[in-house]
């Protein structure tokens, strides 16, 4: 590995965090390129289980550095909390845990806009609430906050003066509450904890070019999952950044010519939290069986995920737009006690039969699945250390997926824990 991307290849809650936690063991940079605190990244050492929503899983090795990039918005609330948690577990990440100070902020006001929204909708989006998407529209219309402007104390005042006045505007027009937003309140509170994040500050995007023009290795951690890009995913029930691997090179600042591989991380099922489409949905015993034994609730929100079989179609859609050179499948354990294994191939949409992906959520509505049955193993693979102790019918369905995406599988999770993983290669 020199620099490689990892990505989530479904709709986020694929395992990323054990995954890129795997990865960093070997890398010298881990970096965080886009979204904000609504994703939730589990990693499992031993007894210890530490959840990262704006921290890079990478800060858990003391060898390695970890970077918060230009394309993330900022929750310097979210980053202080993980700060204080990481320290009460024994990391200290002090000098090698840096952020960039051209990310936007999330400030107070963005979950506030967030959750008023949310409320208004007819057709629920199932937002975080955690003011990821409004924080992104005020970078967008240039009127957002960056890190960097907290630099200059006059020119930040007269700044946030400003987007107090227009944001109280705003709100009261659109939800009826008057001055719900106090600049003294946001200033004091902004500039107390922008003392404690000064020290992580650095242009993390010289960091990075200079590492891999070093030989360095260096790990690009997506988060949320393909299907929640804002532009390919299953809008508008998407995220409100790039997922993707394309979306890396903006998010952290360096060009496309410089990454050599990328992963996607797919789990052996496939889940949902949140509204929107789902064809594999399984409302059924099964449906309820893969939530209970893959213990399926959020890591940001702890809501329950929706169940599904495995979605062919969405593997080789992901293996396409992220131009992806391997795969990182995750629970496949959670898979041991099924007979049968379902995997939709195909489709079927008024009468039609579909065998590409189509991300529009009005017409996956309307679609119903066509699958192909595999043979189940019926053992626990828990214990597997290399890849020849798998049943020969778990291999077969990761020969079935490889076949069918193109894409070959690198990394099998047996298990929650660090060390329940085969490495292919």
């Amino acid at each position: 590995m020199a620099a490689k991307i990892a990505v989530g290849a479904q709709w986020g809650d694929e395992g990323k965090g054990k995954i890129i936690d795997l990865l960093s063991r070997n890398a010298d940079l881990v970096v965080r390129c886009q979204g904000g605190a609504n994703a939730g990244h589990t990693v499992k050492i031993k007894d210890n289980k530490f959840v990262l929503h704006i921290i890079p899983s990478g800060v858990l090795h003391e060898n390695c550095i970890s970077v918060i990039a230009n394309g993330v918005v900022f929750d310097y609330n979210s980053f202080i909390h993980e700060l204080e948690m990481l320290k009460e577990n024994g990391v200290n990440p002090l000098g090698r845990l840096f952020v960039n100070p051209f990310a936007n902020v999330v400030m107070p006001y963005h979950p506030e806009y967030d959750r008023a929204r949310e409320e208004r909708r007819k057709n629920k989006i199932g937002t975080t609430c955690r003011g990821i998407g409004p924080a992104y529209q005020d970078k967008i219309t240039r009127s957002g906050i960056r890190l960097i402007d907290f630099e200059d104390e006059d020119f930040f005042k007269n700044k946030l003066q400003n987007l107090v006045e227009t944001k109280n505007d705003e709100f009261e027009k659109l939800f009826e509450e008057k001055n719900k937003f106090s600049y003294d309140e946001i200033y004091k509170d902004v500039m107390e904890k922008y003392a404690i994040i000064k020290p992580f500050i650095k242009d993390t995007s010289v960091m990075v070019f200079e590492a891999i023009k070093e030989n360095k290795t260096v790990l690009f951690e997506g988060a949320q999952g393909t299907l929640l890009d804002i532009d390919l995913g299953t809008f508008p029930f998407v995220t409100s950044s790039n997922t993707l691997t394309g979306g890396i090179c903006t998010g952290a600042g360096v060009g496309p010519t410089m990454i050599d591989e990328s992963v996607g991380v797919i789990k052996a099922y496939v889940t949902r939290v949140g509204n929107g489409p789902f064809v594999t949905e399984d409302f059924g015993d099964e449906g309820k069986k893969l939530a209970e034994i893959g213990a399926e609730f959020g890591a940001t929100t702890g809501r329950p995920r929706r169940c599904g079989h495995f979605d062919m179609l969405i593997a080789k859609y992901a293996a396409r737009i992220n131009g992806l050179t391997g795969w990182a499948i995750t629970k496949l354990d959670v898979l041991d006690s099924f007979d049968k294994i379902k995997v939709c191939t195909a489709y079927e949409y008024k009468g039609e039969k579909l065998t590409e992906f189509n991300p529009v959520p009005h017409i996956m509505e309307k679609c119903t699945p066509l699958y192909e049955e595999l043979d189940g193993w019926n053992e626990d693979i828990s214990g597997c250390k290399t890849y020849d102790e798998l049943p020969e019918n778990c291999k077969k369905y990761i020969a079935y997926i490889e076949k069918h995406t193109g894409v070959p599988v690198e990394i099998v999770s047996v298990g929650p824990d660090r060390e329940q993983s085969i490495f292919r290669k």
